[in-house]
Parts: structure tokens; C-alpha cells; sequence
């Protein structure tokens, strides 16, 4: 008997562009058994040259170059495209193309799934009336649920009420072979994070934290680096309060850059005092890299980050806690070379790139299954 086709799942994303969503998409597609499906991406705006780190040759990227705001003629497309491929899924990612499951029931394809991979900068605990009620009149078209974060799954079955056994927790996984140990640690103590530079990863409160560790620590001045790796709007203000901190000759902005292996295997921490996350590829990769992690406790970072293991978890917007972890690392080398250890270990045991591809597929493969016997 001939093989089977594997079904087809077209991932439908606002954008492909460096992200950690789009980086567990790319992670999925290149990672996952062709055996268990094949794969489209579907781009209501654009994509970058992040496309490129798609591997596999046979998977198709569309760009839909939906205007901002209201535009019919967008979802009019999407409408025609799904007719044409004929994906067994749709799988939509985050509150921006959740309004797409819809338009695919509506295009015949069988399957629906929607992930939580992070939180709006405008809805940071999603309790927007307007986004509840999108989520809402969309969930019929659902068939099920995909979080990140633990956090996640209890927030959408508390807030909006769907029924846990439409949930699925799958966490994103990091390549630890990519992303792994530096041969020796830096010799300079380097404080560091890669993120894009906006509001919602509150920056500011680490340039505060490394001021306040100077003044407590002056002598620390000679040793210390700070690096805030990435690019965003909140760069010129940035730059304005590193000046008004008098930090600028320990901290560099060099904006955007590809080799966040080589960046984080350059840090003895990593911070990443963000006001609200889903699950953040960064603490994970920085763990990879055995770099201890110091992270607010909010969203999914307490479900990555083994406090006073791996590293520590702090208030938001809480710059003098902040300035005294760090402190304590530059001041007992034998805390931060366990937290070292304990940190790659974690990484390796708990959160590797095969135990998510074995999620998505057994997810994949159940609900292809129960459609097709229906």
C-alpha cells in the first residue's frame, strides 16, 4: 500500500521576523518528522530574511501584505490561498490572527489551532474587553488551544473559559547543541540582555540597576560590562537615561545582532526584567549556555528559572532588588559557577528541542485523526 500523504499545516503568523514566536516556529518546521506533516507559512503582513533559517526546501512562505487596521481585502486573500493549498491545519499564533480561524472554517479546512506564545504590549494580562470579545467570537472555530507557559493554560481556562481539555501546554524548546557553554567563562564581569528594545522588556530597569550597583559597589566599575543586545522604539530612550545614569562607559547598545549564541556565551548573566512574558526563548537559550538567569517572576519565567538554583526572580520594576542580585554574583564567583552548572543542566533535562517536537506531533497526529474518523 502506498505511504500517505502527511497532512498539511499552514502556521499563520502577523509577520516572519526575529521573534522568539517566529524562532519556535522555525525550531517546529525544521525539527519535526516529515512523516507527520508538511508545512506552510502563511504571513498576513511580511516576511524578512528570517526565512532563510528555514531548512527544509519544500516548505512555502506567503506574504498576504495586510495594510494596518481594518482590511477586508487581506482576509479575502487568506480566504483564496486556503482554498488553493487545502491545509488539513490552520494553526495561528497569538491575539493578532486569531480573527484567521474564521476565514479557514470557512475555507473547508478541518482543523483549527490557536497559540499563546506571549502578551500584547497593549494587553499585558489580557483583560482587554475588546480582545475578549474577538477571543470569544472566535473560539467556536477553535478546536484546540496551545500554551506556552503553564501561566498561560490556567489564565485562558479561568478567564475565558475554556475547558481544560481543549488546552495543551507545550513548551518551546531550545537547541542545546547550538546554544551551549563557553569554552571558559568571561574574564570581565558582563551583565547582558537580548531582547527587542520595548516597553514591555523594561530595559530601563536594568540600566537603573547597574547604576545603583555602582554606587554600592564603586570599586566593580573597573570589571563590569553591560550589554542590552537588540533593536526598538525604546532605543532613544535608552540611550538618553544610560547618559543621565552616567553608565555609558560599562554599557553598550550594539542593536541587532545574529549571533546571539556567540552574545550569550559572552555573559556571566543574563537579566530580563520584562513586565509580562509567555515563555521567553532567551532565559532558555541563556540556560543552554549556562548563564544564570535573573528574570521578574512574572508569566512563565518562574516555570523556567530555578530560583536561588538557576538563578534568581525578582519584582517587576524592582531596579534595587536587581542591582543586589547582581551584586552577589560579582561578589562570590563560586555562586555563579553553580548557577552555572545548574542552568545548562535544567536546559538539557527539561526543556531540549525533541521533547517539543513530540508534543507537536502527537498533537498533530491526534487531531488529524479524530477528523479524519469523523
Amino acid at each position: 500500500m502506498p505511504r500517505a500523504t502527511p497532512p498539511l499545516v499552514a502556521h499563520i503568523v502577523h509577520s516572519l521576523d526575529y521573534g522568539g514566536l517566529e524562532n519556535g516556529l522555525v525550531n517546529l518546521i525544521n525539527g519535526l518528522e516529515t512523516a507527520v506533516a508538511r508545512h506552510t507559512v502563511i504571513c498576513m503582513t511580511r516576511a524578512t530574511d528570517f526565512r532563510q533559517r528555514i531548512r527544509r526546501p519544500d516548505v512555502t512562505v506567503h506574504e498576504l501584505h495586510k495594510q494596518p487596521g481594518k482590511d477586508p481585502a487581506a482576509y479575502l486573500r487568506l480566504w483564496r490561498l486556503l482554498r488553493t493549498l487545502r491545509p488539513t491545519v490552520v494553526h495561528t499564533r497569538n491575539a493578532g490572527v486569531i480573527d484567521c480561524q474564521p476565514v479557514a472554517r470557512l475555507a473547508g479546512v478541518p482543523v483549527g489551532i490557536h497559540g499563546l506564545h506571549g502578551w500584547d504590549v497593549d494587553d499585558l494580562h489580557g483583560t482587554s474587553p475588546r480582545r475578549r470579545r474577538l477571543r470569544r467570537a472566535c473560539d467556536p472555530f477553535i478546536h484546540q488551544y496551545v500554551a506556552v507557559s503553564q501561566q498561560m493554560a490556567r489564565w485562558l481556562a479561568e478567564t475565558d473559559g475554556v475547558t481544560p481539555g481543549r488546552i495543551t501546554h507545550i513548551c518551546n524548546g531550545v537547541d542545546i547543541e547550538r546554544f551551549r557553554p563557553a569554552a571558559t567563562p568571561p574574564a570581565r564581569f558582563v551583565v547582558g540582555t537580548v531582547a527587542r528594545l520595548q516597553a514591555v522588556k523594561d530595559q530601563q530597569a536594568l540600566l537603573r540597576a547597574v547604576a545603583l550597583l555602582l554606587q554600592r559597589q564603586p570599586g566593580l566599575r573597573d570589571r563590569l560590562q553591560l550589554r542590552l543586545v537588540g533593536d526598538g522604539p525604546e532605543r532613544p530612550a535608552l540611550e538618553r537615561l544610560v547618559g543621565e545614569l552616567g553608565i555609558g562607559d560599562v554599557t553598550a547598545l550594539p542593536g541587532f545582532r545574529d549571533d546571539v549564541p556567540a552574545e550569550l556565551q559572552g555573559l556571566s548573566v543574563f537579566t530580563l526584567p520584562s513586565l509580562n512574558e509567555g515563555i521567553s526563548n532567551t532565559i532558555l537559550e541563556a540556560m543552554a549556555c549556562g548563564v544564570p538567569v535573573v528574570a521578574t517572576g512574572v508569566g512563565g519565567n518562574p516555570e523556567l528559572v530555578a530560583d536561588g538554583e538557576t538563578g534568581f526572580l525578582i519584582p517587576v520594576q524592582d531596579a534595587a532588588t536587581l542591582a543586589e542580585r547582581l551584586g552577589r554574583y560579582a561578589a562570590d564567583p563560586a555562586l555563579l559557577a553553580a548557577h552555572r552548572t545548574a542552568a545548562r543542566r535544567r536546559a538539557e533535562q527539561h526543556f531540549s528541542i525533541p521533547r517539543m517536537l513530540a508534543d507537536y506531533a502527537g498533537l498533530y497526529q491526534r487531531l488529524t485523526a479524530v477528523k479524519a474518523a469523523a
